[in-house]
């Protein structure tokens, strides 16, 4: 037996890699080095925009300005006004919640991440009694942490809500809502009785026609209109009903497309084994469609995540909306103001979103949804 040797230097290594990735032809060869040559031209200015020229510290306007302009910076100067993100730093993050209360709020993001993390992690034990406590009971905490008015706690209203606690609230809320809600409809749509496909398909073309922004109006305005008498929705409830319904749609139709592409033997399987409609589609076709349609999920998470920002229509103020209202205050007026407030909301919804989407990829390689190479 000849022993196995190592690969030639031209097909292993960081050098073949290289070649094949970015200079396999010569249209790859001149995308890379255009590519190269737009990185070389932005990555300094933004850098030294971003950090080197940035004002970190001060407490108003004056510090973020040139000479010229009533500062201390010199004239032409250009860079982000971090000062004012820390000034204001409070309130994107809860609003105009009462800064003594706000220990709560840090008490229940601590209890979220403590709950979500186990889930996130596949060999962590006990993940039937995790998932219990972090959906099933971790509403109920959350809701008399941050409302109050039980054991001792002070009441304080949701129109104080805001900033990236108004933006959590909302994402939990229509995640942990439109999934489940989701699946029956997408089930509904493919049933055999003509009352619930007709009720499913009514509801899902109907919310999918209409802009997030039309249903945040129906449920802020509308919604009150067919309560009984004396009987009023807090606004946040509002908001949290119209984005799980909108996002619910949306997902039906994601889930659908898992459960057209299952195989026909698959249900024939399910049948020959005499399980009933509930046992087939909980045990053996669900868990199938729900891993191919794990991009579309995540996807679907994600625009919710962003579409959030949609409520500032209805006068609630979650991360973006608190950060351009704050723009409007004279003691921070400066030309890199909203540069620098705009990039940090842009940021911090990133840190999110590339957060999900990473960890779908991760779910995937793990579940093997692919075809094997």
């Amino acid at each position: 037996m000849v022993l196995a040797e190592a690969a030639p230097r031209s097909q292993a290594g960081f050098g073949a890699w290289f070649r094949k990735n970015l200079f396999a032809t010569p249209i790859d060869a001149a995308l890379t080095v255009l590519a190269l040559l737009a990185l070389a031209w932005a990555v300094p200015q933004i850098l030294n925009w971003a950090f080197f020229s940035a004002q970190w510290t001060g407490a108003d306007r004056s510090a973020c300005l040139t000479v010229a302009q009533g500062g201390s910076h010199p004239d032409g100067w250009s860079g982000a006004c971090w000062a004012f993100v820390s000034a204001k730093f409070g309130q994107f993050m809860f609003g105009r919640y009462p800064i003594e209360e706000r220990w709560r709020v840090i008490l229940t993001g601590i209890l979220f991440v403590a709950l979500l993390a186990p889930l996130l992690i596949p060999r962590a034990p006990y993940k039937g009694l995790n998932a219990i406590l972090f959906f099933g009971l971790f509403p109920f905490v959350a809701f008399f942490l941050l409302v109050g008015g039980f054991f001792g706690l002070p009441y304080v209203e949701t129109s104080l809500w805001g900033g990236l606690l108004v933006t959590l609230v909302l994402s939990y809320v229509g995640i942990v809502v439109s999934l489940p809600l989701g699946i029956i409809l997408a089930l509904g749509r493919r049933s055999h009785m003509p009352a619930v496909k007709l009720l499913s398909v009514i509801f899902i073309e109907t919310v999918r026609g209409v802009p997030l922004v039309t249903v945040l109006f129906m449920a802020s305005f509308m919604l009150p209109l067919f309560a009984p008498p004396g009987v009023t929705f807090d606004k946040l409830l509002r908001a949290l009903i119209g984005v799980a319904l909108f996002a619910s749609a949306y997902m039906a139709e994601v889930v659908r497309g898992g459960l057209q592409a299952i195989p026909k033997g698959q249900y024939e399987g399910a049948d020959s084994l005499g399980l009933g409609y509930w046992q087939k589609m909980g045990l053996i076709i669900m868990p199938q469609a729900l891993k191919l349609v794990i991009p579309g999920i995540v996807n679907t998470f994600i625009g919710m995540f962003k579409d959030t920002t949609l409520v500032l229509i209805i006068s609630m103020f979650d991360l973006l909306g608190i950060v351009k209202q704050n723009l409007a205050d004279a003691n921070w007026a400066t030309p890199q103001t909203a540069k620098t407030g705009l990039v940090f909301a842009g940021f911090v919804f990133w840190i999110f979103c590339f957060s999900m989407s990473r960890y779908s990829m991760y779910m995937e390689r793990r579940l093997d949804t692919g075809l094997r190479r």
